[in-house]
């Protein structure tokens, strides 16, 4: 697959030309991880990913403690799956088409490889052997991305916002997260009940 397809080249030519994007191509997309990608990568307390299969469509937000994102490997990198809501809409779309996008953003004012954003565009593919996840707190199963693309882009709209303090839910060690409110919410609180006896 080429890196840019049709509709992508059929807006360049109609608005403002294919030199800019050939020279971002050019310079700024790889097929490996450099060490500032995996900086940017490892020190993230979150990532949002993008699935698609059929008409289904999907992003999510993934989170946990820096470092729960690890690159293994000069083009691949893995997360361990947490606790959710048991829609499995991500998932799902990737056993049905495994290609996923996904875009790391700084909104601390720190830059990488002079961006604010690192984009990484694979296929991904579930792992839910027991050994996948031995000794990673809170995962249920590994999903590892073998990247094709691996691109940044220009901070120039990302606002700069503090953050606080990492999410009481995220899974680490020595530590068991509370339950989220809406596993108490009455239209699902008798399943979570059951579960519990």
């Amino acid at each position: 697959m080429e890196f840019y397809h049709e509709g992508m080249r059929e807006l360049q030519d109609r608005y403002e030309g294919r030199d800019v994007p050939d020279r971002l191509a050019d310079n700024r997309m790889r097929r490996a991880f450099n060490a500032e990608d995996r900086e940017c990568i490892e020190t993230s307390p979150f990532f949002f990913l993008s699935t698609a299969a059929d008409e289904s469509v999907d992003s999510s937000f993934k989170g946990g403690e820096p470092g729960f994102v690890r690159v293994t490997g000069d083009n691949t990198l893995a997360w361990p799956d947490y606790d959710g809501n048991r829609m499995y809409r991500s998932l799902g779309n990737i056993l049905r088409n495994p290609r996923v996008g996904l875009l790391f953003v700084r909104f601390d004012g720190k830059t990488f490889n002079n961006a604010g954003r690192l984009r990484i565009n694979g296929h991904a593919q579930i792992d839910d052997r027991p050994e996948a996840i031995e000794g990673l707190p809170g995962a249920k199963r590994m999903i590892r991305v073998r990247a094709e693309y691996i691109y940044t882009n220009c901070p120039r709209y990302i606002p700069k916002l503090a953050t606080e303090k990492s999410s009481v839910y995220s899974p680490r060690e020595n530590y068991s997260p509370p339950d989220p409110d809406w596993k108490s919410m009455p239209f699902v609180k008798d399943v979570f009940d059951k579960e519990r006896e």
